[in-house]
């Protein structure tokens, strides 16, 4: 069953499903990278990071709180062809590191967040 959790600006009309691994530091993708970033999707805070350079090519996914269609993080992210989920709102306060969710291009330009349980 999917649960909506999040809505932001989609890159690319992709889905994509993974475990959701939150990235707040350089020491966080690290530790990914080591591993293995491999059908992982990624949640940071900054549209602007170069963080997730080294495992950029290695994620299914990317979802990000801020940001916008044209922000560094999404140029990227269609270069490699991963969807990325920009200036994302999430509807719940769960903890979501390590869970599985969904990234899903809806029909008006969006993507949506799901969780899946």
């Amino acid at each position: 069953m999917l649960k909506r959790i999040g809505k932001g600006l989609i890159t690319l009309k992709l889905e994509a499903t993974g475990e959701l691994r939150v990235i707040g530091s350089v020491q966080d993708v690290i530790s990914l990278w080591k591993e293995g970033a491999e059908g992982k999707i990624a949640f940071v805070e900054d549209a602007g990071t170069t963080t997730l350079g080294p495992i950029m090519p290695k994620l299914a996914g990317v979802v990000c709180s801020s940001g916008a269609l044209g922000s560094h993080l999404a140029i990227v992210s269609r270069e490699f062809e991963i969807p990325a989920l920009m200036g994302t709102t999430l509807e719940t306060a769960e903890d979501l590191d390590r869970r599985q969710v969904t990234i899903r291009p809806d029909d008006n330009g969006a993507g949506l967040l799901l969780l899946n349980e």
